[in-house]
């Protein structure tokens, strides 16, 4: 054993040997000394923790220093009685305390008991049994969550057996606690009937046996059993309270001292009120001002010291966070930040700042929030977060939209004016300045509010400014979805899926496709302005063909045409009849001849005059199309389809190209016009 052990083990012997043997009067002064220092290093130390775990030895501590105040009473109790003397040290409490007055010594001791008892021991008594039971109730829960947290991955096998000896710990320390607190109870009791019989046997063994007169006697057994009390129930009265600080110390990141004052005097403008307060106690009611008036520019100084210390801290803690951005940017690390690309971005000049700030009237941020949820609407697509800077580059009135760090548009607006966009017929007496409507490219006249409702008689169609950059933005936004959907993307459409269809996705991800090539599919889906949002018609056609062909492009046709109802109902209208541009058979076939075979897949091969000569043909149908008002869409079969997309999709991305398996066997079709080779 170590030598600590060994003296821990006489330590403990040597308390219960106080009882039996006697003890000379200047060794009992020590070991009194001895306790009060115990005392107050208990409650220094329990003012110090930050958690009652750290303090975990506090219930045996509680126990062994009431056995040894307990031995040092019997030992006192046998001076007293058999000597009429207890040492210095309890001579000294009674006389300094009571000055003289045995009374007044005796009821300074029953105020000590009282306040012991039946506040501090009551109270950390019921503290301790109300912790003991809720760490116990909340163990189950600790437990789960720990378990949790492991199945998570967040902590690992290690952190996860100290929490629960954490807990286990902590149901033992409230546990013990709650019957440690029964030993101060008992201690407080024992003090007083140690009191009452030195009182009681030292008057009458100093009046019979020592024959001392009656007053003598009186006065000598009364001051020593006040010191004696005294001296027993200091030390007492120290440890209750570390035991109340114990049990009621919440886990906090500081010692008592730091929580103090870091949460009570957090608030220097109510150290003010409190000063104010004192201040007006004393000029107004008999206590006075020499009583108040100090004390009160204490508290307001003291007040001033704390805002002017705090000021400072937040200034130092902006020095530093600055400081640490700057050696952030200088670092070689900073460089991977400039790496990230927005998916989105909106950047505008300094003009046009009005449009993003709700305080001038600025509606943009909740324009872009009904856009995110239009195309989620219409086409099925999780639109990123849009990213709005303003750009000192840019004209004051100038407007770009980037994808993925690209501009694919851009504008100007007159935020003071409105942009008018002719019925067809122009109308001499509307006047503005001329433009173009950014998102189809329209002749538009931009006006002032005077003219604005001659313009609406007129039957010209007015937007606002917001408006403008608001329709801009989304049809941006479509035109560009397949490149906004990544794998990433693609993976949290099919995560919600999951949730309501879990067998239909497990049946095809990943034994089937993998997610990049659903990925492909939708994309393809997207650059044609096909909605993705039915994701169940989707995955059942490529749950059902996905087993003959991985090729993206016959998958998608599939789909397309397991779309059939969506596509005829985005195309047409109910009961109306679609007008077409149908391919003719020397195009058919021409384009048939020219599809070529693969490792990749199949892929078209047409020569450049016949190319040319399909370019022409196609723009003058459109053309005579939307001359008439009507929109242009090109019908084929199912078989070249994809191909005839491909020629066209470059000079004429806009135009829909459908085949007769994607309409509805019910839909009225019109041919308006043949192209032929």
């Amino acid at each position: 054993m170590k030598i600590k052990d060994i003296s821990i083990l006489l330590g403990i012997i040597g308390i219960v040997l106080m009882m039996i043997l006697p003890i000379p009067t200047w060794l009992l002064d020590v070991l009194l000394v001895i306790n009060i220092s115990l005392a107050m290093m208990i409650l220094l130390v329990a003012m110090n923790t930050k958690e009652a775990l750290q303090f975990s030895i506090f219930p045996s501590m509680l126990l062994i220093t009431t056995l040894f105040r307990l031995a040092l009473n019997v030992s006192t109790t046998k001076l007293i009685l058999g000597q009429g003397e207890a040492g210095h040290v309890v001579a000294t409490f009674g006389s300094w305390v009571s000055q003289g007055q045995p009374v007044v010594g005796f009821i300074v001791f029953l105020i000590l008991v009282v306040v012991q008892f039946i506040v501090i021991t009551k109270g950390s008594e019921r503290v301790a049994e109300v912790g003991a039971r809720f760490t116990l109730d909340a163990m189950p829960g600790k437990q789960m969550s720990i378990d949790a947290d492991l199945n998570a991955g967040l902590i690992n096998e290690q952190q996860a057996r100290e929490r629960r000896r954490k807990i286990e710990r902590e149901a033992d320390f409230y546990g013990a606690m709650d019957g440690a607190s029964k030993f101060v109870k008992g201690d407080a009791i024992a003090g007083i009937i140690i009191l009452v019989i030195n009182l009681i046997g030292g008057f009458i063994i100093g009046v019979a046996m020592h024959g001392k007169p009656f007053m003598d006697a009186l006065s000598t057994y009364s001051l020593l059993t006040i010191g004696d009390g005294l001296v027993s129930q200091i030390p007492a009265l120290l440890i209750s309270t570390s035991a109340g600080l114990i049990v009621t110390r919440a886990s906090s990141e500081g010692n008592l001292a730091d929580d103090i004052t870091g949460q009570l005097f957090i608030y220097p403008k109510l150290i003010y009120i409190v000063s104010g307060t004192i201040t007006a106690l004393g000029l107004f009611t008999p206590i006075g001002v020499l009583s108040t008036v100090p004390l009160a520019g204490l508290l307001a100084y003291a007040a001033w010291r704390m805002q002017k210390n705090m000021t400072q801290k937040q200034v130092a803690q902006e020095q530093q966070e600055e400081e640490q951005q700057i050696e952030e940017v200088r670092s070689p690390e900073s460089v991977i930040n400039l790496l990230q690309v927005d998916p989105i971005e909106f950047e505008f000049g300094y003009g046009l700042i009005p449009l993003a700030d709700a305080q001038q009237g600025g509606d943009l941020l909740d324009r872009i929030i009904m856009i995110r949820r239009q195309c989620a609407l219409e086409m099925g697509l999780v639109v990123p977060v849009i990213r709005i800077r303003d750009n000192i580059q840019l004209r004051p009135n100038e407007y770009v939209i980037k994808i993925k760090g690209n501009t694919v548009g851009g504008g100007e607006l007159l935020l003071n004016h409105y942009l008018a966009m002719s019925p067809g017929y122009d109308d001499d007496s509307i006047t503005g300045i001329e433009t173009q409507e950014p998102a189809f490219g329209l002749p538009a006249l931009w006006i002032d509010e005077p003219t604005k409702e001659r313009a609406e008689l007129s039957g010209y169609t007015v937007v606002d400014p917001p408006s403008v950059v608001a329709t801009h933005l989304t049809e941006m936004i479509k035109r560009h979805a397949h490149e906004l959907l990544g794998r990433q993307e693609t993976k949290t459409l099919i995560d919600n899926l999951k949730e309501n269809y879990p067998i239909l996705v497990d049946d095809l991800i990943p034994s089937v496709l993998s997610v990049g090539d659903v990925q492909k599919v939708l994309a393809k889906l997207l650059r044609e302005k096909i909605s993705i949002r039915d994701m169940v018609t989707i995955f059942e056609t490529l749950g059902d063909y996905g087993t003959y062909t991985k090729d993206p492009d016959v998958l998608t046709e599939y789909v397309r045409q397991a779309l059939s109802r969506q596509i005829t109902q985005q195309f047409t209208q109910q009961g109306e009849t679609m007008r077409v541009i149908t391919v003719g058979p020397t195009l058919e076939k021409k384009i048939a001849e020219s599809v070529q075979q693969s490792d990749q897949g199949s892929y078209l091969a047409l020569d450049p005059v016949s190319t040319q000569t399909v370019y022409q043909k196609l723009t003058e149908q459109i053309n005579r199309l939307i001359q008439s008002g009507q929109q242009p869409i090109v019908l084929t079969s199912p078989t070249i389809r994809m191909y005839l997309r491909q020629v066209i999709e470059r000079t004429m991305q806009d135009i829909p190209v459908l085949s007769y398996s994607e309409l509805e066997p019910n839909v009225e079709i019109q041919s308006v016009g043949v192209v032929n080779l």
